[in-house]
């Protein structure tokens, strides 16, 4: 029989770079979406509606909404994932207040925008989990919930999605919540898909 392939651990440069990359890429999709009037899903779709509905920015909304999480975090998932979950959502609200001053958003179609938006944070969420890092609030619940049952994480969102979303027709145009919804899809199959314990195990 083959012997076990044992997992290989990253180093302190490839955690910085990773973690890094996925709150660039994250902070990009947010930057979209919010130019475009869209909204999102998990803990950012939260904070999202309630910067739309209050004024106040997306970063500072999304890092007082993820506070309560981070004891869950520390409870079951240990001080380094939760270190590097609140570094990264730090990072990702510095990074979504500075980036409107070094880029103005141009015109994109609805659709393809939403598209643009789901892909890259799908890509940069996928890069954090494999860095043992996340976006807090519920990616945390999530992640917890498929290395205890095996329910992959980008279902579980997928579901926290669609009450959001439910709450957001109510409050939105239908076609905004629509195709938000669409990318949302778009950021959850992403993770469901490419993330998996039994693949790939971030330490």
């Amino acid at each position: 029989m083959p012997e076990a392939v044992q997992p290989v651990r990253h180093t302190w440069t490839e955690d910085i770079q990773g973690l890094s990359m996925g709150v660039f890429m994250c902070g990009i999709g947010v930057h979209l979406l919010t130019n475009l009037g869209l909204l999102t899903g998990q803990t950012a779709g939260i904070a999202v509606i309630v910067s739309y509905l209050t004024g106040w920015s997306f970063g500072a909304c999304f890092f007082v909404i993820n506070i309560p999480f981070y004891v869950l975090a520390w409870m079951r998932m240990g001080p380094v994932f939760t270190l590097r979950s609140l570094i990264s959502v730090t990072l990702l609200s510095v990074v979504t207040t500075l980036l409107p001053y070094g880029w103005t958003v141009g015109t994109i179609e609805l659709g393809l925008g939403a598209i643009i938006c789901g892909s890259l944070a799908g890509a940069g969420l996928l890069i954090l989990f494999r860095h043992n890092g996340s976006m807090g609030g519920i990616g945390i619940l999530a992640l917890l919930i498929q290395d205890k049952t095996g329910f992959r994480a980008g279902y579980v969102q997928l579901g926290a999605d669609a009450i959001i979303f439910s709450v957001a027709v109510f409050i939105f145009p239908l076609q905004i919540v629509a195709w938000s919804l669409v990318g949302a899809v778009v950021t959850n199959m992403i993770i469901a898909v490419n993330h998996r314990r039994d693949r790939y195990i971030a330490t």
